[in-house]
């Protein structure tokens, strides 16, 4: 939504300018990415309400693009511009002068904001769609570009992918506001977490969305404060709790990591070499056990005198033994060392970690795996991380939360042990490496037959053939997820969230209030509205939403108001939220001449 809405009559200007600049008065998107996000954004816009021909679309992808990614060449009627620089020029060659918007879908943010200044130097006033990850720069480029939205593809489909790990049928949870909410039945979730009600659906034959007693809807919006929504959770984290104290086996794990494998083969032959030559050379001795082992260990650790008076047998053993006593020393040495170094490394990469049961393994921390971990945090689920890298984009907040973090390769069964896999209640594996994905999804799969396994792949149709080819449980796409929210945001519909209740569908999103606006100067009383419309919070401009606002607060314009509503409702109150439209002058009619 935009954050000041535009009157029509400037609408009509840029349709006049783009008639004089381009000799095409269409509704003109320009698009620049070079991932599948850009390409299904476009796609989205192809399918929208807009008939064939009313829109044109001019697609920007670098001169060189990887051969796996779309290059829009097999979509009819949009434009491409190859360029590897979001410059003036390029913007210019791709016809945004005069054009509705553009969308910025390049995974990097200060690259997205230089593009966006430039963008503006061509067409100012442009609404502009902006892929972002770090909120604090999505905050700076709301207030530099009024007319703007800024997304983040991962928090759009996170709620997807923690859905699919908890065994929920829709993805209805969502993050806004530094909060996460979540639907769930009114008796599953404490009071004090209940943000509002949203249906009835105690009828299920009169489903009653957003009733005007929101005493009487069982269904519910609630936040995640840590707390399990339900006591079959809450049950299995205390057995989970029980589980995870096994010394012993904390212990057996820790002395493996301490020591590779090719110094304890070294250790094991050479301690047998040194036990086999001292019992041959007490048994030519014709000495007992004890004074067996007493000779060998002097003459293998101190060396012993020559003896001349010995048989050829014993001098033989006496010069192997002082050999491998030689060898023993500094193999020794070179075994305390290597311990001292893998066991600070294993504790450093996480490979040290207790048996667990009922979590859930989360592989990849970048953008989209940072966001399922939070959220998952958020509901009180334990969570187990493990990424290639030691300081992955989410390392500190998966520090911060006391999450383990696992250093290694996902795509090797040792590092999906080291996290439990065998015991984990699910495995989303969400990094950015298809192949990576793919094995780790089978290698869990082989490991226990009947684990969920949630698989991030960026080809849409391809996640589906995985899915029913490998029997994988869940198959997703990101790019796939959260295109329509990117289309929508371009078409000015932002969506925050879709709450699937039955057949209906109820809408949240943040409206903002435009100066002269029927809803400029009234109060917060005034958006909520029976069965279409209900308030969750209002944020004053560059503020924090309020999430208890108080109804007789006077809203004023840059207000922003988040709601739950339905597509009707919405719409009214999308219409209330900007300026009307300028009357058109009344021409007189010309008078007739007197006869």
């Amino acid at each position: 939504m935009r954050h000041m809405a535009e009157p029509l009559l400037d609408r009509a200007r840029r349709a006049g300018r783009r008639l004089r600049v381009n000799g095409d008065a269409r509704a003109h998107y320009v698009i620049c990415g070079r991932d599948a996000l850009a390409y299904w954004v476009v796609r989205a816009l192809l399918a929208t309400e807009f008939q064939a021909g009313r829109v044109r679309i001019t697609l920007v992808v670098p001169e060189r693009p990887s051969s796996d990614e779309p290059d829009g060449r097999d979509l009819q009627g949009v434009e491409v511009v190859r360029a590897d620089r979001l410059d003036e020029v390029t913007f210019r060659r791709a016809g945004l002068a005069g054009a509705d918007g553009l969308a910025l879908l390049h995974q990097d943010d200060v690259g997205n904001m230089h593009a966006a200044l430039c963008a503006q130097e061509v067409e100012p006033g442009l609404r502009l769609v902006v892929r972002m990850f770090n909120t604090s720069l999505a905050n700076g480029v709301r207030q530099i570009f009024p007319d703007s939205a800024v997304l983040s593809d991962a928090s759009m489909a996170a709620p997807a992918f923690v859905a699919a790990a908890l065994g929920e049928v829709a993805p209805t949870h969502f993050r806004h506001g530094g909060r996460t909410l979540y639907v769930a039945r009114r008796d599953d979730v404490r009071p004090t977490d209940v943000v509002c009600g949203v249906a009835d659906t105690r009828d299920p034959q009169q489903v009653r969305l957003l009733p005007a007693d929101e005493g009487v809807a069982d269904l519910v919006i609630a936040e995640a404060t840590g707390t399990p929504p339900g006591t079959e959770l809450a049950a299995r984290r205390l057995r989970r709790a029980r589980r995870r104290r096994r010394p012993l086996t904390v212990l057996l794990r820790a002395v493996r990591s301490f020591a590779t494998r090719k110094i304890g083969v070294a250790v094991i032959v050479l301690l047998a070499v040194i036990g086999v030559l001292g019992w041959l050379n007490g048994y030519a001795a014709h000495e007992d056990w004890a004074d067996s082992l007493y000779l060998t260990l002097v003459t293998t650790l101190t060396g012993q005198d020559p003896n001349p008076d010995k048989s050829a047998a014993e001098q033989v053993m006496q010069v192997v033994l002082n050999l491998a006593g030689l060898a023993l020393i500094p193999l020794i040495t070179a075994v305390v060392v290597d311990g001292i170094v893998n066991a600070r490394l294993a504790l450093h990469s996480g490979r040290i970690q207790p048996e667990r049961s009922g979590h859930v393994v989360v592989v990849g921390l970048g953008n989209v795996g940072t966001r399922v971990m939070a959220q998952l945090c958020d509901f009180g689920v334990e969570v187990v991380a493990i990424d290639k890298l030691a300081e992955p984009r989410g390392g500190a907040l998966a520090r911060r939360l006391g999450v383990p973090l696992i250093v290694g390769d996902a795509a090797l069964e040792e590092t999906l042990q080291s996290a439990s896999v065998g015991g984990c209640q699910a495995l989303v594996v969400v990094s950015t490496d298809d192949e990576t994905n793919l094995q780790a999804a089978l290698i869990g799969r082989a490991v226990n037959p009947e684990l969920q396994v949630v698989l991030r792949l960026f080809d849409g149709h391809f996640a589906e053939r995985i899915q029913q080819a490998f029997g994988i449980g869940v198959s997703r796409s990101v790019s796939y997820l959260a295109a329509p929210s990117f289309a929508a945001a371009l078409l000015d519909r932002a969506v925050i969230a879709t709450i699937p209740v039955g057949r209906h569908a109820l809408l949240v999103t943040e409206v903002s209030v435009a100066a002269g606006s029927a809803l400029d100067g009234r109060p917060l009383a005034a958006v909520g509205r029976a069965e279409s419309v209900r308030l969750l919070a209002h944020a004053r401009a560059g503020q924090r939403p309020d999430w208890a606002p108080d109804a007789r607060l006077v809203i004023v314009a840059g207000d922003r108001l988040t709601v739950v509503a339905r597509r009707a409702g919405l719409n009214a109150l999308l219409r209330e939220a900007v300026p009307p439209p300028p009357e058109e002058p009344v021409t007189p009619a010309p008078r007739q001449p007197e006869e």
